[in-house]
C-alpha cells in the first residue's frame, strides 16, 4: 500500500512539474513572439510603413499619446506621413504579463531620436503594449508611452 501511495505521489509531482514547465515555455515563446512584433513595429515606424500598421493593429486599436487617444486609421495615416523623422531608436527590458490565453501585455523601455514637425519627441519612455489574439494572430489593441522623468 505504501508503495502504491509513493508511486501515485511521484506521478502527481511529475505531472505538475511537467505542466509548469510547459506553461513557462509557452510564456517564454509568447514573450519572444510579441517582442519580435514590437521590434518590427519600431522598424516600420522608422520607415514610415503605414501598411505594416494596417495589419499589425486590431480594428479597435487605441493609442494614447500626448495629443490624447487615437484610432487605428489615425495611426496608420500618421505613421505613413512625412511628419516624423526617426533617426534612431532602441528597445530593451521586455516583460510579458499574460492575462488570458488571448490577452497579453508587453511592457518595455524605449529610447528614440525622433522629431515630429521639427519638435523633438520626449525620450526615453516606458511602453505598455497590449495584445489580443484574434483567430490565430496576435494584434496590438492598445499602445501607450509613459515618459521617464530625468534626474537633475
Amino acid at each position: 500500500m505504501k508503495k502504491l501511495i509513493l508511486v501515485a505521489i511521484s506521478i502527481s509531482v511529475f505531472a505538475f512539474s511537467s505542466t509548469a514547465q510547459n506553461q513557462q515555455s509557452e510564456t517564454t515563446n509568447l514573450e519572444e513572439t510579441l517582442s519580435n512584433l514590437e521590434k518590427q513595429s519600431w522598424e516600420a515606424w522608422q520607415k514610415r510603413d503605414g501598411k505594416f500598421f494596417q495589419e499589425f493593429l486590431s480594428d479597435d486599436h487605441v493609442e494614447v499619446g500626448m495629443g490624447g487617444p487615437a484610432t487605428k486609421s489615425q495611426i496608420v495615416t500618421f505613421v505613413g506621413s512625412p511628419m516624423c523623422v526617426v533617426k534612431s531608436y532602441r528597445v530593451d527590458k521586455f516583460h510579458l504579463t499574460k492575462f488570458s490565453n488571448d490577452t497579453a501585455l508587453l511592457t518595455y523601455w524605449a529610447e528614440q531620436d525622433t522629431t515630429c514637425n521639427g519638435n523633438r519627441v520626449p525620450s526615453p519612455a516606458w511602453v505598455s503594449s497590449l495584445y489580443v489574439r484574434r483567430g490565430n494572430r496576435w494584434l496590438n489593441a492598445l499602445y501607450q508611452q509613459t515618459m521617464i522623468a530625468k534626474n537633475e
